[in-house]
Order: structure tokens, then C-alpha cells, then sequence
């Protein structure tokens, strides 16, 4: 029974950070608060917060350019790119170390989802955006981890 009390919070911490807006920054306090150690429960939440990357960076594009031809959700599509804009802005010009950054700080409404809209509005690469936001996510986790352990 114990076995099965910790797979059902790490399925908790899994699904929480693959949640926009909490993401791991929510998933590993959440975890710990659980009971789950510290590592464990970022581990887990690298791994939820990791998993949406690739499907985000394949889908965004179409579903946005779908969305913007349909006008009844074309102001909200145009609003998300916006904010996502305004937020790049002083990322744009180092590009994929830009990107890296945006996804590593853990501030509110900066993450995979932000970071993977971003990639779509500055055109980058699918591999190069992969790379960069994973190691972001990785980057964030440890960060969230040092805060949620005292050591930062």
C-alpha cells in the first residue's frame, strides 16, 4: 500500500507540472509538501514539465494559425503572441541562450509554455528550441529545488 501511496503523488507532481502557469515551480514545493524528498519530486516534475515541450513546439504553430482564421478567436491568439512578444523582447537578440533563460528563471509566467511560444514567434528551429527550453526546464528545477531545500 505504501508503494501505491507514492506513485499516486508523484502522478500528482507528474500532472502538475505539465500544468501551465505552475509547471514545476508549483509541482516541487507540491511534491515535497506531499512528503516526497526533494529530489524525488524534482525529478518528477523535470520529467512532467519536460514532456509537453516537444509536443507544444509541434503543435503551436498550426493550432495558432488555425485559431487566428477563425474570427471569434483571433483577438485572444493575437493577445497570447503579444504578451508572449512583450515578454521576449530582451531575450530576441541572444536568441536560443534567450530562450534557455526565459524557461531557467523561475518567475511567474515564464516556463515551458511561454518559452515554447516564444520559439514559434522568433522561428526557431525545433531541435534548437528543444534543446535550448529542456535545458531550461533542467535549469529550473534545480533552481526551484536549491529554494525549496533552503540552500539559495
Amino acid at each position: 500500500m505504501e508503494l501505491l501511496t507514492l506513485v499516486k503523488k508523484e502522478v500528482w507532481v507528474f500532472f502538475m507540472a505539465m500544468m501551465p502557469i505552475s509547471e514545476l515551480r508549483g509541482a516541487i514545493p507540491l511534491g515535497v509538501s506531499l512528503g516526497l524528498s526533494p529530489l524525488n519530486a524534482t525529478i518528477v516534475s523535470i520529467l512532467g514539465n519536460s514532456l509537453v515541450v516537444p509536443i507544444l513546439l509541434l503543435i503551436l504553430e498550426p493550432v495558432f494559425c488555425y485559431f487566428k482564421s477563425i474570427c471569434l478567436f483571433k483577438t485572444a491568439i493575437e493577445k497570447i503572441e503579444s504578451r508572449a512578444a512583450g515578454k521576449i523582447k530582451n531575450y530576441r537578440k541572444y536568441r536560443l541562450f534567450g530562450l534557455f533563460i526565459l524557461v531557467a528563471i523561475p518567475f511567474p509566467t515564464t516556463g515551458v509554455y511561454t518559452g515554447c511560444v516564444a520559439a514559434n514567434i522568433m522561428k526557431i528551429k525545433y531541435k534548437n528550441a528543444l534543446g535550448a527550453i529542456l535545458a531550461g526546464v533542467i535549469m529550473a528545477g534545480i533552481v526551484v529545488f536549491l529554494i525549496t531545500t533552503g540552500l539559495l
